[in-house]
């Protein structure tokens, strides 16, 4: 069976029959040669909800200590593709992690999920057979380059009618030596926070607004396919504007937060209707699904998603919408908006793009094609020329006047 087609690079985890409970850790590494470039260990409990005839029902399985990792499938990365794990055990069911890097941190950009309905001993009675698969693109883990990443605490993450539930983590990919790094990044939930002393109401003062950024800084981002060709490119600022439960000031905040494209890495898929650009910084997930319209041979941005984690936080925060319809242009060419626009995604979340341009399909040569511009840069091109119109009409207004004045005025001086 083929647990994952190789353009998606991904850490997977075949299951089999187990029974609820405790999870166990397990130590997985993928080698090249003598060399390890990716080291696990972990514990993960899984929760997975599927239908009966009648009804529905939830099993839940944890990884056991006999998982092993697969040889053929996995791989330490090459031909531009990222290194990714595969670990299997059981009758046909998989969890995979994929993997990125920008340079400065490395991170899981992709879970996946497979798990196998026609394993009757794990879903008995179930209404189907085959395997059903899941992604979620909201993990949320990173770290610096040749560090550990580390996570006692337990971290789910759901995908599908599923969910993943990570615990007792020391990870690392992109690693210089045969053992994990001892310089270690230790995850959100596992930083102590110190509750500030109580204060009299007559001297307690609420916590100073944090200064707005200026203006984000543009980065160029893109997607490669299966040969690795750039199917996808885009260069752009981003700023996000998230309304959420501060945990130092105990009320729900606003906050500006850019996007910094030196910590950002990028991922995701082309298609021939369909395409999706995923950034990840530590603590964020940012995706974007770009979809064409044949019919009008238009394409358009159709969906965002964030997964944010910050350090005030109460709780981690997202929100989706899959029914936008911004930055349409004509397919074959590149969309452009120098001008700041505000994309409304959801009530406590929009975001801000400065300096735009992309081509979500048919790119060539790893360059953008001829563009078109939106609306708003039209009308800042319209709008001095419109004044500079309405400016010399006036000027020739008091111009005419001026001379038809001075002709009566030499007029009322004629001999007679």
């Amino acid at each position: 069976m083929e647990v994952l087609k190789r353009p998606a690079p991904v850490f997977i985890v075949f299951l089999g029959v187990l029974g609820a409970g405790c999870s166990q850790a397990v130590t997985l590494e993928v080698k090249e040669g003598n060399s390890t470039c990716i080291k696990a260990q972990l514990s993960a409990l899984l929760l997975i909800t599927y239908t009966t005839s009648s009804s529905t029902r939830n099993v839940s399985t944890s990884l056991p200590d006999s998982t092993a990792v697969d040889a053929a499938s996995s791989s330490c990365g090459a031909a531009g593709r990222p290194p990714w794990l595969v670990a299997v055990f059981g009758s046909g069911h998989a969890l995979g992690l994929s993997f990125s890097t920008n340079g400065s941190f490395y991170g899981v950009t992709n879970l996946t999920l497979q798990y196998n309905l026609s394993d009757a001993a794990l879903f008995p009675g179930a209404n189907g057979s085959g395997v059903v698969t899941v992604v979620s693109a909201s993990v949320g883990i990173w770290a610096p380059i040749n560090t550990t990443y580390r996570c006692v605490s337990p971290t789910t993450i759901r995908a599908g009618g599923a969910a993943v539930t990570f615990s007792a983590v020391r990870l690392e990919a992109y690693m210089p030596g045969n053992d994990l790094s001892p310089a270690e990044s230790v995850c959100v939930a596992d930083q102590s926070t110190t509750a500030a002393p109580p204060t009299s109401a007559s001297t307690t003062t609420g916590a100073p607004a944090p200064t707005p950024p200026g203006p984000p800084e543009a980065g160029t981002f893109s997607v490669r396919n299966a040969s690795g060709a750039v199917c996808l490119l885009a260069k752009m600022g981003l700023q996000l504007h998230v309304s959420y439960a501060s945990r130092s000031q105990n009320k729900t905040v606003e906050e500006l937060f850019n996007v910094a494209p030196n910590l950002t890495a990028s991922s995701g898929s082309c298609g021939g209707s369909s395409a999706t650009l995923v950034l990840t910084q530590q603590g964020t997930t940012l995706s974007f699904t770009f979809s064409t319209t044949s019919a009008a041979n238009k394409y358009h941005l159709s969906g965002i998603t964030l997964w944010a984690n910050w350090t005030d936080m109460r709780a981690p925060f997202s929100a989706s919408n899959t029914s936008l319809d911004y930055l349409r242009a004509t397919l074959g060419r590149s969309y452009v908006c120098n001008t700041e626009q505000t994309l409304l995604v959801a009530p406590d979340f929009s975001l801000n793009t400065f300096g735009l341009q992309l081509q979500p399909f048919a790119v060539s040569s790893s360059q953008f094609a001829a563009a078109e511009e939106c609306l708003l840069d039209l009308d800042q091109t319209l709008i001095p020329i419109i004044v500079g119109a309405a400016l010399g009409a006036l000027v020739l207004i008091v111009l005419m006047a001026y001379l038809l004045g001075r002709k009566r005025s030499h007029a009322g001086y004629q001999t007679i």
